[in-house]
């Protein structure tokens, strides 16, 4: 059994020494942080900036609405991410070739186009088109800008996850009579999508925070709503507001990943192992399971 090693452990002095630097780093992002309070004091700390926060007409009015807005967006675009992700992914393995070329042509497109130009691109078509108005204006233009490049996102992790199945998956379906089609949606879709799940849920964190980005096309989420409130509480406080909101979230979100991360490795019996111990194969009615078995009993 062969094991790749990147770096030998530290010994006595690369500990004292990694130790420094941990320290000295953060050291120096404290003084930052001090130094740029200082700079700021006049807006940060001003109380009266602070006090409009913890008014309830600041969060019936400005903060929950905005933060309202950016679920709604965030939440389609998952879901319409998501759809088009599979479409896509299943589309690059499909074995006739005019639509794998046509799905990876759509794919490499999308993920090149960044997320801004295709939400100002169709902000423009929809409004010089008079397709839509209003409130669905800049809410489309998001939904589709994000929808475009996350389910291209999406698509080529679909496909990584196939791929890197075991060939004997596909061999196996092939074995029991099934169609290419049928060993792809009952053999290795599903193993796909639950090895790559975690990957999955860690872009919902891309398009929840691409959102912010719809600020350009006018639509009213977060960010624009404390941008409106900024005008008479202070720009930096809003964007602090914001940003305390954003980590809440993401946060959330990547714990919520990580839990699902670790359940999938528990149902799947990975087990961490000690270091240094490697496990030994012993062959099912050899000596040695008798004597284990032995005794056990």
């Amino acid at each position: 059994m062969s094991s790749t090693v990147l770096f030998d452990a530290p010994g006595p002095r690369g500990r004292v020494r990694n130790l420094l630097i941990g320290v000295i780093g953060v050291v120096v992002l404290v003084g930052l942080a001090a130094a740029l309070v200082v700079a700021l004091r006049s807006e940060l700390l001003d109380p009266q900036a602070w006090i409009r926060y913890l008014q309830p007409i600041t969060w019936t009015a400005y903060v929950l609405p905005g933060l309202l807005a950016t679920l709604q967006a965030a939440v389609i675009s998952i879901v319409t991410a998501s759809i088009l992700g599979l479409l896509l992914g299943i589309g690059r393995l499909s074995s006739v070739r005019p639509v794998r070329w046509a799905c990876t042509v759509l794919v490499e497109f999308f993920r090149a186009v960044p997320v801004l130009m295709m939400m100002i691109f169709f902000y423009y078509v929809f409004l010089y088109g008079q397709v839509l108005s209003g409130y669905l204006l800049p809410l489309v233009s998001v939904i589709l800008g994000l929808t475009f490049y996350n389910g291209a996102v999406i698509a080529e992790l679909i496909r990584s996850g196939v791929r890197g199945l075991p060939k004997g998956q596909r061999e196996a379906g092939a074995a029991l009579g099934l169609s290419n089609t049928q060993t792809m949606f009952s053999i290795l879709l599903p193993q796909a999508i639950t090895a790559m799940l975690p990957s999955l849920l860690s872009q919902l964190v891309v398009v929840l925070k691409d959102t912010a980005l719809g600020y350009i096309v006018t639509y009213s989420d977060l960010l624009r709503s404390l941008q409106t409130l900024a005008s008479t509480s202070g720009i930096l406080v809003a964007l602090v507001v914001a940003a305390i909101i954003y980590i809440a979230i993401n946060y959330s979100l990547t714990s919520l990943a990580g839990l699902i991360e670790r359940r999938i490795r528990l149902r799947r019996g990975i087990t961490p192992v000690a270091a240094g111990a490697v496990p030994i194969p012993v062959a099912a009615g050899s000596a040695a399971t008798e004597e284990v078995d032995a005794a056990d009993s």
